[in-house]
Order: structure tokens, then C-alpha cells, then sequence
């Protein structure tokens, strides 16, 4: 008979550091992997790209785009893919390439869903408008990093 891995093994399993999201409007940032520890903020943007550095049974060490650290249980994140623009006003085009007509521009700290990033840009919805941005004109992608 086959065993079949708890969903806290099987998110265990997956590569670090890795980008996920807040799964919620409220997720408390802990001292430490477990409700024992003090709560050192708690974070209030759903959908926020974090970076999972570590983790411990049913808690992830995290990093958000200020360098801020600390655990969350695992039920606070999301594996949905999202960024923030980062740097300086930014564009996001109609295709992947900056000869492309500009579909919205940017301002830092606003918030991408994304769907796909390939070939140094990633196709990314804001506000009901789709286009693409390049990959290092945001926080939430590893240089290179490529998914679907």
C-alpha cells in the first residue's frame, strides 16, 4: 500500500529559497516556528510576494522585499505567483519587448499577479490589464527564473 505525504512534507520538499505569496489580508510574522514565539508583525497586504528561506514542519521562514524576516505557518502563504515593481516608475507592454505599445505605467510597490515569466520578462495582470514588464524591473523573480 502506497503512503501518501502530508501537504507539510510535500511543501517541505520544495526548493529553497522559493517566491510565494500572503494566502490573507492578516499573517503574523513570528520570532520563531511555532504560536509560542512573539508575533513581530503582522503583515496586512494579501497577495504580497514573499521569499520562503527556510522552514520547519508546518512553518516558513520568510523574507519580505524590505529584508524583514521571521516564520509563518504555512497556512498564511500561497504558491500563487505575484511581485512588486520595484526600483522607479516602470511599464508594462503590450508584448515582450520594449518597442511594444505600453499598457500602464507603473509606480513602485504596486502589486503583479504573474502568469508566466520567460526570457528575462513576465506576463503579469494589474487592475484588469495584462501585459508584460521585464523581470528585473520587479521583486518577486530570481534572476533567470523561468515558470508557467
Amino acid at each position: 500500500m502506497a503512503m501518501m505525504a502530508s501537504p507539510a512534507c510535500a511543501q517541505a520538499d520544495l526548493p529553497l529559497p522559493r517566491f510565494v505569496s500572503l494566502r490573507s489580508a492578516e499573517v503574523n510574522l513570528r520570532a520563531g516556528p511555532g504560536i509560542r514565539f512573539p508575533i513581530e508583525w503582522v503583515f496586512v497586504r494579501r497577495g504580497m510576494p514573499v521569499e520562503v528561506i527556510a522552514h520547519d514542519d508546518t512553518w516558513r521562514k520568510i523574507r519580505d522585499h524590505q529584508g524583514v524576516e521571521g516564520w509563518v505557518h504555512q497556512q498564511g502563504l500561497t504558491g500563487r505567483r505575484t511581485a512588486l515593481v520595484a526600483g522607479t516608475i516602470r511599464t508594462l507592454h503590450r508584448r515582450a519587448d520594449r518597442a511594444s505599445p505600453v499598457i500602464a505605467t507603473l509606480d513602485p510597490g504596486v502589486l503583479l499577479s504573474l502568469q508566466e515569466c520567460k526570457k528575462g520578462w513576465c506576463r503579469a495582470e494589474v487592475e484588469g490589464r495584462r501585459g508584460w514588464i521585464v523581470a528585473t524591473e520587479v521583486w518577486g523573480v530570481y534572476p533567470g527564473e523561468e515558470f508557467e
